[in-house]
């Protein structure tokens, strides 16, 4: 495996452990992390004696979002042209199952992540959220399509629209995660899992994936393809720009609706 920097990676019984590593960007994703990720769930994927994978931050963040000033200038071609997006795509080529271990944030592009993955565990702290109206443009990997088939309609409006956040409790009880956990043993208990789905029949398992996702995913490609559209035209309005700049300035945003 590649000598990373934003990651770290070891293995625990037949579970390949990811964890993310900016802790001082609380685990702000950006392209580098991402490719790091992706080439770390390919490694993973290819090797014999792993079964699963299990992807986790640390306790105060599992991804607080999108690393915003690596886009804040950006036109919508320029962010047409980045890989920055459909990188998130990669996930999907995974064979094994992928379990998210979140606690504290997990937010916008970290929420996104998370939701690509099968499973999701939680400490009691974390907290799950789509906060990208508060910049002006909306959730660009697959955020609007993968909130409104785990939630439904009116709490991924809410959630997207007026920057609604769900407690680890609230996310339970709407079916978004898997398990909420104490906080002093949701990585344990999170690996535990993985090491239980990973003991059972290898092809089965992946083939189950495959096929409870073609359940889950039906037509979507059209809807992640629409929602990236979207998600670049914004970058040639005013209120991104001022969204983005007011979040890095650490103020409010004046917003113009154009």
């Amino acid at each position: 495996m590649n000598s990373y920097q934003l990651i770290l990676t070891e293995t625990k019984d037949r579970v390949g452990l990811i964890t993310l590593n900016r802790p001082k960007s609380y685990n702000a994703l950006n392209q580098q992390i991402l490719t790091e990720l992706m080439d770390a769930l390919a490694h993973f994927d290819k090797q014999k004696d792993i079964g699963s994978m299990l992807i986790t931050g640390n306790q105060k963040s599992f991804a607080a979002g999108a690393d915003i000033s690596s886009m804040v200038d950006s036109s919508p071609e320029e962010m047409r042209k980045s890989p920055f997006i459909p990188t998130f795509g990669l996930i999907r080529d995974i064979k094994k199952p992928i379990l998210a271990a979140v606690s504290g944030y997990c937010l916008g592009g970290g929420l996104e992540l998370a939701m690509s993955c099968d499973l999701i565990t939680a400490s009691e702290t974390a907290s799950f959220g789509q906060p990208e109206i508060n910049l002006g443009i909306i959730p660009g990997a697959g955020g609007t399509q993968r909130l409104t088939r785990a939630v439904g309609k009116s709490l991924a409006m809410e959630m997207i629209l007026n920057n609604r956040l769900l407690s680890a409790e609230e996310a339970l009880s709407f079916g978004l995660i898997n398990h909420v956990y104490p906080l002093d043993e949701y990585l344990e208990r999170s690996i535990e899992l993985a090491q239980q789905i990973s003991r059972r029949a290898p092809l089965a398992i992946q083939t189950a994936k495959s096929a409870i996702n073609a359940a889950f995913e039906g037509n979507l490609s059209e809807g992640l393809e629409k929602e990236r559209d979207l998600f670049y035209d914004l970058f040639a309005t005013e209120d991104q720009q001022e969204g983005m700049k007011a979040f890095l300035e650490k103020r409010p945003a004046v917003w113009s609706g154009r």
